[in-house]
């Protein structure tokens, strides 16, 4: 069995995290992740209100009893909705997993974790920014190296050097991803120093995963030459399906388009519309480098249950 910190300090099965993904990380998926043996963590950014958010929590009620987490995003937006209205609802309903990301730590909202006896996870992009939340309180951060999918931070820097990097720094248990599709990724951020890994492009080829399934067959194609970068020149760089709307926003970047251009590109309704109707092309799609692992379209449970078990039997080949 593959007991770690993490393991015993969130009470699930299995040291897999699934990453909060917007539009997509909601109440019946995340539910999925934990009935598998993982951490799911619900994205709160895809409910515009507090009482939108409050129904998706009754609704996890019926879901699943295992835990699960809620992110609370501090990236920019361009509807800001006051994060105080979701700690709330989670208050309301002994919620006490709380993950926060973005790009600066959550000073105004630390006391009321703390308050409220939750366990803080803070997602951050490398050693100066977790050891500034761990001396505010943070009881995990988690990394994600240079290959993962979505925001790649502004560093750099690999999986392989990120997350040992991390961990020699801080006392705290680390989550570590980038990349990580199987369980020899697995096996290779818990020897690194890990206590979990953190996972969501392979998540989106599952058959819980709630987009089309032309999405699920493009990324099912995918090799791991099949991903770039897009809105550096934003100083917010993404790693994305190469697909039309990235190639077109890569476009805009380099003849200096105004921002508004390129938001038409990359706004959130043009993925939401892909993720639903199936045109590839339409929308910016998170994708990282580990699509290329990717071989099949099995359930959560089936996909957990093989990383874990491949991680075990790739551990115990030096265990003599």
């Amino acid at each position: 069995m593959l007991k770690t910190k993490i393991t015993e300090l969130l009470n699930i099965q299995y040291p897999i995290v699934g990453g909060a993904m917007m539009w997509i990380s909601k109440d019946e998926f995340v539910a999925a992740m934990s009935e598998a043996g993982g951490l799911g963590i619900m994205a709160s950014a895809n409910y515009k209100s507090k009482n939108a958010f409050a129904e998706a929590i009754d609704k996890m009620k019926t879901l699943t009893d295992k835990p699960y987490g809620v992110n609370i995003n501090l990236f920019p937006a361009m509807t800001q909705i006051d994060n105080n209205e979701y700690i709330d609802v989670m208050a309301d309903n002994g919620l006490k997993i709380v993950e926060t990301s973005g790009h600066h730590a959550p000073e105004e909202l630390v006391a009321r974790f703390k308050d409220l006896g939750m366990t803080w996870i803070h997602k951050c992009v490398g050693v100066r920014y977790a050891k500034k939340v761990e001396a505010m309180g943070a009881d995990i951060v988690t990394v994600v190296g240079y290959e993962n999918g979505g925001a790649t931070g502004r560093l750099d820097i690999g999986t392989m050097v990120l997350v040992p990097v991390v961990v020699d720094a801080v006392k705290v248990p680390v989550i570590g991803g980038g990349g990580i599709s199987d369980g020899r990724g697995l096996a290779a951020v818990l020897t690194l120093g890990a206590e979990a890994v953190i996972m969501g492009t392979r998540l989106l080829v599952t058959k819980e995963a709630p987009i089309h399934d032309n999405i699920k067959t493009a990324l099912l194609n995918a090799s791991e030459l099949d991903t770039m970068l897009i809105m550096r020149s934003l100083n917010a760089t993404h790693r994305v399906l190469n697909n039309e709307a990235a190639q077109k926003c890569l476009e805009l970047e380099n003849n200096n388009a105004e921002f508004v251009e390129v938001y038409e590109v990359i706004k959130g309704e043009n993925a939401q519309e892909m993720y639903d109707e199936g045109n590839v092309g339409k929308g910016i799609l998170a994708c990282g480098q580990g699509v290329g692992l990717t071989h099949d379209i099995p359930t959560l449970k089936e996909l957990f249950d093989r990383i874990a078990a491949e991680a075990e039997s790739t551990l115990s080949k030096f265990s003599n």
